[in-house]
């Protein structure tokens, strides 16, 4: 089989790359290894930013679809001290640049614009060869394999299209995070509801952090941050969700309990997240009929940039495609350029650790922020 453009991975950037395609009346498939849309949940909220993932959005011409499922009042931020005080407080007075969306609810309006078919389902990728002429094969599990003049990974930290490219793999960031849910917070935990307020909230200290949102429905969804080698967490018995929060929260001891509640509360199994990133400034020299956008290009670690960069990546990818139609080498050359250039500038400082600052370091930094 073979197809003129062919996308690995149906995440953000992918079905971004996908929609503008569309819209410019070039086709696409999308191989995904997930069996559906719902095989599993797709993350917690996203703050889409005015600077490149709005813009991303512009360009899909989904701007109104984005508006219906932006959370009002979730942009709101705190940061507190590691005994509850509130050290910085501000509210969403609806004119910040950040608007917070469900991942998954926007994932869904980018399928929902795509036309039927465009998304192959259960096909997850074993290996890509190099044909010549820019052509390449791409064989999936079930033994399937399709032939295309143009191979975009868009399949994350993992990525098998990568190796066409580069020999750059990810490494482990010296982070890992422990994520967790708590349901009903207002009516069943309402000191931690309260603690995180009406949208984020962040408490800092060295080497260790909490981060939450909160969801809609009002759910929090936490990460509890640990700067620890990986090996670490051999000895935590994750397949004991009890034993897993009281080791994890163990790390947190001293802290308040309306904090650690996040921990030892809830309601789903912890479930641990090593951090990786892709050395910074990765580069490749260009190869003919195959590129990368996304984590797959620019792994970094969480920096609340990953979502959005991935999303304009497949957008001006798109567009760089869509203004070079006999000159396809030429659109990729430029889409490269300018993405590895967006992604060095986004890229967190090899080696750092935000646990090193302190909570009032980050509350200056904030609190400048704001400033006019």
């Amino acid at each position: 089989m073979t197809t003129d453009v062919t996308i690995i991975g149906a995440g953000l950037g992918g079905l971004t790359l996908a929609r503008v395609l569309h819209l410019h009346g070039i086709p696409a498939t999308v191989y995904e290894a997930e069996p559906s849309p719902t095989a599993r949940s797709q993350g917690g909220l996203l703050d889409i930013h005015d600077y490149n993932g709005q813009l991303a959005i512009q360009a899909a011409d989904l701007i109104d679809e984005f508006g219906a499922i932006v959370l009002d009042g979730r942009q709101a931020m705190r940061i507190l001290d590691t005994d509850g005080t509130v050290l910085f407080d501000k509210s969403d007075d609806g004119t910040g640049g950040r608007p917070e969306v469900q991942r998954g609810e926007l994932r869904q309006i980018l399928l929902d614009s795509l036309p039927p078919g465009t998304v192959r389902w259960g096909r997850k990728v074993t290996r890509t060869r190099v044909l010549g002429e820019g052509r390449h094969e791409v064989v999936f599990a079930d033994g399937r394999s399709v032939v295309t003049g143009l191979l975009v990974g868009a399949d994350g930290a993992w990525s098998r299209v990568r190796p066409l490219l580069t020999a750059a793999e990810p490494a482990y960031t010296g982070r890992s995070v422990v994520e967790t849910y708590l349901y009903d917070a207002a009516t069943r935990h309402p000191a931690t509801a309260k603690a995180v307020g009406a949208g984020s909230m962040m408490v800092p200290a060295p080497h260790r952090e909490i981060f939450v949102h909160r969801e809609r429905d009002d759910t929090l969804h936490a990460y509890a941050g640990l700067s620890v080698p990986q090996d670490w967490f051999a000895a935590v018995d994750f397949s004991d969700p009890a034993a897993a929060a009281a080791r994890i929260a163990a790390e947190f001891a001293g802290w308040a309990p309306e904090l650690t509640a996040l921990i030892t509360a809830t309601d789903t199994a912890p479930a641990l997240r090593p951090l990786h990133a892709l050395p910074a400034g990765t580069r490749w020299d260009r190869v003919p009929g195959v590129t990368l956008l996304g984590d797959a290009a620019h792994l970094a670690a969480p920096n609340g940039e990953g979502a959005n960069l991935a999303m304009l990546d497949g957008a001006e990818l798109g567009r760089a495609l869509a203004a070079r139609p006999g000159d396809t080498e030429a659109a990729l050359a430029a889409y490269e350029q300018a993405m590895f250039e967006r992604a060095l500038e986004f890229a967190e400082t090899p080696g750092s650790d935000p646990g090193e600052s302190t909570v009032h370091d980050l509350v200056a930094a904030f609190t400048r922020h704001e400033q006019p």
